[in-house]
């Protein structure tokens, strides 16, 4: 391309070459200076074929992965979203503050079934557990939220509880912050995509898939076991273990070694004193919290859900219950229902040895209302437990 200055002129000044349709004059490289840069003509082309043909292709590839996803047992669910959390948590500072809420990690959030719940007591409860989560952060947002003056059942994991684990605990930032347009974006999520589309989950996203391929095991390098998908949620997050779990002897197994892996030793893990130091403060925050709610007239219970196998002989070896849940008891004052203190909340079917199965949740449900009725919540109850403990 001939230069845009000419040799016989002033520095600084330009002449510009201009052929056609092929050169504009733009930014120059060197200040004051503006440079011909080449453009080239779009050829004329069939855009609408074009289009049409990617149309076609991209839903060619959606229908193969929807099928894929189908043929392996997958069905259509609510995505467990932080803002699906979000709406349930309006509803307690839209005029539901006297409801029963439940705040939680996994095992009250699965184990707990609202429509049995709302069967047995006229009115369905507000679920706000969440996964791997403590359930300490929300126990503290709902102390802090005067609108709340309702009942509040405290789902206790004593891996998570004690360990003051924040896997999912973002919720409650995005519940704070959340936008126009996200609250927008989860509304259309919930009625075009996620009824319809069983691969719109996390566990079946391209990059999930890819990531969790094995690799070849390195000396000195373990490669992580994600969690699977554990769990079926409807839109008001009642939440009940997947099918597969329960009846695909290999999937279970797959469950069962990502928890085995979870929980082997590792160099990472505190001393006994560390972990003991980290249980009291969790103890500490929910004293705080629960005497917070009791002053408001709040009642508050405590809830040590079933677990079996190697999982609850993790929990009794790290977190001693005389150490940590009698301690919790015992300092915030709040009765507690625990699963071995009751013959029926035991014994029930706990395919990967920390959930219930959904017939098995249905059944706890409903023995776990009629305790908490007969002996905390009822007409009938008695006002005081010793030490948050009832009587058998």
């Amino acid at each position: 391309m001939p230069s845009s200055i000419s040799s016989s002129e002033a520095p600084g000044a330009a002449r510009y070459v201009m052929r056609g349709d092929y050169a504009r004059v733009t930014a120059a490289d060197r200040p004051g200076v503006a440079q011909p840069v080449p453009v080239r003509p779009i050829p004329a082309q069939p855009w609408g074929r074009i289009l049409l043909g990617a149309v076609l292709l991209l839903a060619l590839l959606v229908a193969g992965w929807e099928e894929y996803w189908r043929a392996y047992g997958v069905q259509p669910g609510f995505a467990n979203s932080f803002g699906l959390w979000a709406i349930q948590r309006r509803r307690i500072d839209n005029g539901e503050g006297a409801a029963t809420v439940v705040v939680s990690d996994s095992r009250l959030f699965f184990d707990l079934q609202l429509p049995v719940w709302e069967k047995l007591d006229g009115e369905r409860p507000i679920q706000l557990g969440l996964e791997g989560t403590s359930p300490l952060i929300f126990l503290e947002d709902l102390a802090a939220d005067p609108k709340f003056t309702g009942r509040l059942l405290i789902g206790v994991a004593p891996q998570v509880f004690f360990g003051g684990n924040g896997y999912r605990a973002g919720a409650l930032k995005y519940f704070r912050k959340e936008s126009p347009s996200q609250r927008i974006g989860q509304w259309l999520s919930m009625h075009l995509i996620e009824p319809w589309f069983a691969f719109y989950n996390f566990d079946y996203a391209l990059d999930t898939v890819l990531k969790r391929q094995p690799w070849p095991e390195r000396p000195g390098r373990s490669w992580p076991m994600p969690v699977r998908r554990l769990a079926i949620t409807e839109a008001d997050r009642n939440t009940y273990m997947w099918g597969k779990v329960e009846t695909d002897p290999d999937y279970r197994a797959l469950m069962r070694r990502v928890w085995l892996h979870d929980l082997a030793a590792s160099a990472d893990d505190p001393s006994a004193a560390n972990r003991q130091e980290k249980a009291m403060q969790q103890v500490e925050r929910a004293v705080k919290a629960v005497h917070t709610l009791q002053a408001r007239g709040v009642k508050v219970l405590f809830v040590r859900s079933p677990s079996n196998g190697p999982y609850l002989e993790y929990d009794e070896r790290f977190f001693p219950r005389q150490t940590s849940w009698d301690v919790l008891l015992a300092r915030t004052g709040a009765p507690g229902i625990h699963f071995q203190d009751y013959p029926q909340l035991q014994g029930l079917e706990q395919p990967e040895w920390s959930h219930l199965s959904h017939a098995a949740a249905e059944q706890y449900t409903a023995n776990l209302y009629q305790i908490i009725e007969r002996d905390f919540w009822g007409p009938g109850a008695p006002a005081t437990h010793p030490q948050g403990k009832a009587a058998q």
